[in-house]
């Protein structure tokens, strides 16, 4: 095979692969189009595909099924999240960071229904997917961010139990305060993530 042969082989597969991530990414934006109108777990392939312009039958090609799609679209909130987080520890300066931060999780948590859907959609077993593993790279993303908040990195076990310690909570504030049940005990957010910040912001 000659070299220019390898070359042109090279640029069709570099090709096929943005195309294939393009038709992802509309696919995943279609998708949230629909959680948003519909709620994500009201998400069908096949109302996503009316709304990404594709054949039902085409997006089996990306996703295997509804399941699989909510998780990919979780990881994609996920990774959106880390970055939304990293920037409030930023824009903190090293002053209430973990509260910063926190309340940048909490904020999505309660308003997005993408978490909870894709709760539901993980098999109980952790797995191999592809749509899975890369939502366990996010949620490690998202979890490094939290640690970071808290002023130092979480290396040994005990460390990062905190901080998953410390994300139970925050999942659990949010699905208390999606329910109403924060304000019906009497409590906000507010003073909730200021007590996190006070028991985690120097211990983790």
């Amino acid at each position: 095979m000659s070299v220019m042969s390898t070359a042109m082989d090279h640029q069709r597969a570099e090709r096929r692969a943005k195309e294939r991530g393009a038709t992802r990414a509309s696919i995943l934006d279609a998708a949230r189009t629909v959680a948003t109108r519909e709620g994500a777990r009201n998400l069908s392939l096949r109302g996503v595909a009316a709304e990404a312009g594709f054949a039902p039958a085409a997006l089996y090609g990306y996703f295997r099924n509804k399941d699989e799609l909510l998780v990919a679209l979780a990881a994609d909130d996920l990774s959106g999240v880390a970055r939304a987080m990293r920037s409030a520890i930023h824009d903190a300066d090293g002053q209430g960071s973990l509260a910063a931060a926190s309340a940048v999780a909490l904020a999505f948590l309660r308003n997005t229904e993408t978490m909870a859907a894709a709760s539901a959609a993980l098999p109980a077993i952790a797995g191999d997917g592809e749509a899975e593993r890369l939502f366990n790279g996010r949620l490690i993303a998202v979890l490094t961010a939290l640690s970071e908040a808290t002023g130092q990195k979480a290396t040994d076990r005990t460390q990062q139990s905190d901080v998953v310690v410390l994300a139970a909570a925050l999942t659990g504030l949010a699905m208390m305060g999606r329910a109403g049940r924060l304000d019906a005990l009497g409590f906000s957010a507010d003073e909730l993530l200021a007590r996190l910040e006070a028991r985690f912001g120097q211990t983790v």
